[in-house]
């Protein structure tokens, strides 16, 4: 199995940014302390739209990458904010 990378784009309404900001530090540090996390980060484009791009060593980590975030603080800040990413195996 081949290297998940991840790319897209969260985007929120300008009144939500501020959230997203605050809950990016934490949810970027742990994001990258995780096993197989190759790398991991999130910027701000414009007000309200963040690039994400991701790299997990494997699916298997990349899969648990995704079940933590989903029990994460930064699920419930920001898990209704509109997602547009594209997976694929390098």
């Amino acid at each position: 199995m081949g290297v998940i990378r991840l790319t897209g784009t969260l985007t929120c309404a300008p009144e939500e940014a501020a959230a997203v900001r605050a809950a990016l530090p934490a949810h970027i540090r742990l994001s990258r302390a995780e096993p197989g996390c190759l790398s991991f980060d999130v910027t701000e484009t414009a007000p309200g739209i963040f690039a994400v791009a991701e790299r997990f060593a494997a699916r298997a980590a990349f899969d648990a990458h995704q079940t933590r975030t989903r029990a994460s603080d930064w699920w419930r800040a920001t898990g209704h904010m509109t997602r547009e990413f594209d997976a694929s195996e390098e």
